[in-house]
């Protein structure tokens, strides 16, 4: 069941990131890399097919940066991958990626691919804190570190990875009603998903449902 969400979110930045700051923190969500903990946000939500995707193996730790650029409208700063990828090409993402052995958290890997990926240096970036573990049908279970992004920087995108960067105001995204629910068809299974269409881009999937939960977390009452 979806937690209660209040009719009216207020996104002005003081008033996102003291709520952000309230409810989020720094501990590592559980289920990161233990297979017998199934996360309760992902690809699943919508869908009756909770066990076949809590059941791929192996399991791939993955972290993404939240990015919310601190302009007189907040931003949400997103990535579009490019379209010779294997997995996800030509989608709309958040910066990031796989956790590495060498990063010390999930934090660490976000920053850590959103400078390898878009050129975003980590002085112009304040954590604040992560959302639920996301768990996806290709076995990632992601880390959403959500993060405030001051608005003078300089981006230079990795041209195998990322198309563009485009940045999508948060007011829009964090309004209930243009949460849409889509569905197509997954191993003979239909899935139903959040889809945000903003303009000509069309978010979906992952990114669509870690914004819903950025918004549940947020805005839940």
């Amino acid at each position: 069941m979806d937690r209660g969400v209040s009719t009216r979110t207020e996104t002005a930045p003081h008033d996102f990131f003291r709520r952000a700051r309230a409810r989020l923190t720094l501990d590592i969500p559980p289920g990161l890399t233990d297979p017998d903990i199934l996360p309760k946000r992902g690809d699943h939500n919508l869908d009756p097919v909770f066990d076949a995707i809590g059941a791929i193996r192996p399991i791939k730790p993955a972290a993404v940066l939240v990015g919310i650029v601190e302009r007189t409208e907040p931003m949400v700063l997103l990535t579009q991958r490019t379209a010779h990828l294997p997995d996800h090409a030509g989608q709309i993402a958040f910066p990031g990626g796989k956790i590495d052995a060498g990063d010390a958290t999930p934090l660490a890997a976000a920053l850590r691919e959103t400078r390898e990926e878009i050129g975003l240096e980590s002085r112009f970036i304040d954590p604040v804190g992560y959302l639920d573990l996301y768990m996806t049908t290709l076995g990632y279970r992601i880390v959403p570190t959500v993060a405030r992004v001051q608005p003078d920087f300089k981006l230079r995108l990795n041209a195998e990875e990322v198309e563009n960067a485009f940045e999508v105001p948060l007011a829009f995204l964090m309004e209930e009603a243009n949460h849409q629910r889509h569905s197509r068809e997954w191993k003979g299974m239909m899935r139903t998903y959040y889809a945000m269409p903003f303009g000509e881009r069309y978010i979906w999937g992952v990114t669509a449902g870690i914004l819903r939960n950025l918004y549940e977390r947020i805005y839940g009452e």
